[in-house]
């Protein structure tokens, strides 16, 4: 039950969670590239083979003996509030941040995680998703180096609000990083 992937779903694995879930050996797409075959988690825990040998892409359901696919429980393990990780502005996270964050990832033990980052609405949409979505990547990043699997990285901005955005309080809660777990 092989098919073929989609150009949307294509564009789709294109944004973070392509790198996980394809390794190609070669420096060029051509006809001789060879693919490694993987597992990539789905954003809602299920797991999928895939291969991509550069020219076109397979994904087929990951299925127990008995035909039912096989998904992982998701759950949010961690929230990094984003005030305590990044400066106004930035996407950088500070030594302390990262300490923590390389503990997390040592230590929580889940199969793969889906990072997704958050702002408040003091910005435009367009600026807030960008930011969001390089705050994640920041975190992704770090979780990569200590050798967790990251199969997506996601910016909401401040589309998914945690509190009001109408208080100092209630912004710094928006302003934030979730990491999600398969387990």
């Amino acid at each position: 039950m092989i098919r073929r992937i989609s150009q949307a779903v294509r564009a789709m694995l294109s944004g973070g969670a392509a790198a996980a879930a394809f390794s190609v050996l070669a420096g060029s797409a051509t006809a001789q590239e060879t693919a490694i075959p993987g597992i990539w988690v789905s954003p809602d825990g299920c797991e999928y083979w895939v291969a991509d040998d550069g020219w076109e892409g397979y994904m087929s359901p990951h299925l127990t003996r008995d035909g039912k696919p096989v998904c992982r429980q998701l759950d949010t393990c961690a929230v990094m509030e984003g005030d305590q990780l990044f400066a106004t502005d930035s996407a950088r996270v500070g030594a302390e941040g990262r300490r923590r964050l390389q503990q997390f990832f040592r230590q929580d033990g889940s199969a793969s995680y889906v990072v997704v980052g958050h702002t408040d609405s003091r910005a435009s949409d367009a600026y807030n998703m960008r930011l969001s979505h390089a705050r994640a990547a920041a975190v992704a990043e770090i979780g990569r180096s200590v050798g967790a699997r990251i199969t997506d990285v996601r910016g909401y901005g401040e589309r998914q609000p945690r509190a009001t955005n109408q208080t100092a309080a209630g912004m710094q809660q928006n302003r934030r990083v979730e990491i999600i777990c398969a387990r």
